[in-house]
C-alpha cells in the first residue's frame, strides 16, 4: 500500500512537470495546500503572574527601615539625655569647687584674722589689772600738782598708763580694739547692747533714763569686729 501511494504521487509530479510552469506551481502549491494540514495562526498566549516575593520583601526592607531610624532616634534621645545630664553634673561641679575655693578662703582669712584670740584673751586680765591700778590711785592726789613728795607717785601713774597706751595700740593693729560703754555719747549716756554688753545688775537710777548703762565694772574687747569678752555693766532700771 506504501509503494501504491508512492507511486501515485510520482505520476502527480509528471502530470505537473508537464504542464506550464505557471501552471505546474499553482497545482503543485493546491496540492500541498490539500495534504498539509491547515495551520491555525499562533496567537501568543499571555499569562499574568502575580509575585507576592517582592512585595514581601519591600515590606520587610520598609519595616527594617523604620526600625532602624526608630532605634536612631532613640540613641539619638538617649545622647542627649546623657549629653544634658552631664552638663548638669559639671557646672554642679564647677559651682561646688567654687563654693569650696570661697568657703576656703574664708577659712583662712577667719584663721589669720583670729589666731591670736587665744593670745588676745590671755593679755585682757593684765590690761584689766593695768585699769585697776589707775583706779586705785586717788584722783585728788593726781590732780594736785606735781612735787617732790608726790614725784614717785604721778610718775608710776604716767609708766602705767604709758604701758597700757602700747599696749592697746599693739592690740589695735592686730585687729583687737577696747570699747567702753561708760563713755558718754552726744552728752548721753549709753544704752544696754545685749550683743556687746553683759548687764551684771539692774537697779533704780534718778540720773539715767530706763534701760541706761550706768556703771561700768569692766569694759569689752572686739577682735576684728567679733566680740572676744562682753562689757559687764550696770544698767538702769526705772521702771
Amino acid at each position: 500500500m506504501f509503494q501504491r501511494t508512492i507511486f501515485r504521487q510520482a505520476q502527480a509530479a509528471r502530470s505537473i512537470l508537464s504542464t506550464s510552469p505557471s501552471t505546474a506551481s499553482l497545482a503543485l502549491r493546491r496540492t500541498t495546500q490539500q495534504r498539509m494540514p491547515a495551520l491555525r495562526p499562533f496567537a501568543p498566549q499571555t499569562s499574568r503572574f502575580f509575585s507576592t516575593e517582592k512585595e514581601t520583601k519591600e515590606g520587610e526592607n520598609a519595616e527594617a527601615e523604620a526600625e532602624a531610624e526608630n532605634t536612631d532616634a532613640k540613641k539619638l534621645e538617649a545622647k542627649e539625655r546623657e549629653v544634658i545630664e552631664l552638663k548638669d553634673k559639671y557646672l554642679r561641679q564647677v559651682a561646688e569647687s567654687r563654693n569650696q575655693i570661697e568657703r576656703n578662703k574664708r577659712d583662712m582669712d577667719a584663721a589669720r584674722k583670729f589666731a591670736i584670740q587665744g593670745f588676745s584673751k590671755d593679755l585682757l586680765d593684765s590690761i584689766d589689772n593695768l585699769d585697776r591700778a589707775l583706779l586705785a590711785v586717788p584722783k585728788d592726789q593726781l590732780s594736785a600738782a606735781k612735787t617732790e613728795e608726790n614725784k614717785s607717785l604721778h610718775e608710776l601713774v604716767e609708766g602705767l598708763e604709758m604701758t597700757q597706751r602700747i599696749m592697746l595700740s599693739t592690740l589695735e593693729k592686730h585687729g583687737l580694739e577696747r570699747f567702753d560703754p561708760g563713755q558718754l555719747v552726744e552728752g548721753k549716756a549709753q544704752k544696754f547692747d545685749a550683743n556687746l554688753m553683759e548687764a551684771t545688775f539692774m537697779a533704780p537710777s534718778p540720773n539715767h533714763e530706763n534701760g541706761d548703762v550706768m556703771y561700768v565694772q569692766s569694759k569689752g574687747f572686739r577682735l576684728n569686729g567679733r566680740v572676744l569678752r562682753a562689757a559687764k555693766v550696770g544698767v538702769a532700771q526705772n521702771a
